[in-house]
């Protein structure tokens, strides 16, 4: 009998990697740029809110009214003599001060890609939603790279494996 269940536990176990697989990664290339994201998530290019691009989930019911989404934006700093230091100082008191709710949780400094990046994790308020975001901000020249996941609360954990492969599929050329 002990043997029929660890045969069972077994395949079970080997069943889990090839339903994960069935999901493609798709590749953008972007303006100076790519990122990796599942094929299941719909791309949107169309540069609302000043984004360079977003990712949208599914929604996970017929009572989900929030796409959980990963989004680029892209700001010119030219004029503003900011250094990446200045511009988290900049951004942790935007999070305290101008997001309704905002309470800092994580900031973290990185390096990846020989690359210094700041990462982040804060959660607000907006509307009827509280939301968790994860972002990593890069400063480059006169350019600021913010790579936001934006997840209910509720549904971070559930979307946090997912999301964080998107943003380390992240790659700045």
């Amino acid at each position: 009998m002990t043997k029929i269940k660890l045969i069972t536990a077994f395949t079970f176990l080997i069943g889990i990697p090839v339903s994960a697989q069935e999901v493609r990664w798709e590749t953008l290339d972007g303006k100076g740029y790519t990122v990796q994201y599942p094929s299941d998530w719909q791309l949107d290019k169309s540069g609302q809110m000043g984004t360079s691009f977003i990712l949208f989930s599914a929604l996970a019911s017929d009572t989900d009214q929030f796409k959980e989404n990963v989004n680029l934006l892209i700001q010119d700093l030219t004029g503003y003599d900011l250094d990446l230091n200045k511009y988290v100082e900049i951004s942790e008191n935007q999070i305290k001060t101008m997001v309704t709710d905002g309470n800092l949780i994580l900031s973290k400094r990185m390096k990846k890609e020989g690359r210094e990046f700041q990462k982040t994790i804060y959660t607000g308020s907006q509307g009827i939603f509280k939301l968790k975001f994860e972002q990593y901000y890069w400063v480059i020249g006169n350019k600021a790279y913010v790579l936001t996941l934006t997840c209910e609360q509720s549904q971070f954990d559930a979307y946090k494996e997912t999301g964080e492969r998107i943003l380390e599929n992240f790659h700045l050329q």
